[in-house]
């Protein structure tokens, strides 16, 4: 009984599919990656500029989950690049890796340096709420991000139908229509 989920796709699969990249799509996970930890790091003082500040020191999951988020985030961006004819990417599924990509900022960002969370909660509820919340924040960013990846290379890897062929209910109408013209 088929359900209309691409089939499931394991550690195997996946290495499979990710050894038939082309390497533009390499060099765009790579790029991508890079993007996202300056473009994540910068601003939530993990890298030290004169620009940003922190009030609360980093914590020891910050540049580890920032790594592992930008290496996925380069990943689920790279197959966007030349997707296979027929594997058209799904709204949802890029949705879920944008959503990741929000979620490591509010991760691995400082509690109180936060504009929006300050705004929401205030300096002493930022400490008090936000900062407990935060490992949860990076585990749902590797998890969302990691889902998109699953979906979007599972998606890749299923068997398509040739475009040429219809499907019983066009058949069926197409043979009721000429019947009709023929009378």
């Amino acid at each position: 009984m088929r359900t209309g989920r691409p089939p499931a796709a394991g550690p195997r699969v996946m290495g499979a599919a990710l050894r038939r990249w082309p390497e533009r799509r390499w060099w765009t996970a790579l790029a991508t990656a890079t993007s996202t930890v300056i473009v994540i790091a910068v601003p939530t003082d993990l890298i030290n500029t004169p620009i940003f500040a922190r009030e609360v020191p980093p914590t020891a999951w910050s540049w580890p989950v920032l790594i592992v988020s930008a290496i996925l985030a380069g990943l689920v961006t790279a197959t966007y690049v030349a997707y296979p004819e027929g594997a058209a990417p799904r709204r949802a599924e890029g949705r879920l890796g944008l959503a990741g990509w929000t979620i490591t900022f509010f991760a691995v960002g400082c509690p109180v340096c936060n504009k929006l969370v300050l705004l929401a909660l205030g300096t002493t509820g930022a400490m008090q709420f936000f900062e407990p919340v935060q490992p949860y924040l990076a585990a749902a960013s590797i998890i969302l991000l990691a889902w998109a990846l699953f979906a979007r290379v599972s998606r890749e890897s299923s068997c398509r139908l040739p475009a040429n062929v219809p499907d019983a209910g066009t058949a069926a109408d197409t043979a009721t229509e000429q019947a009709e013209h023929a009378h």
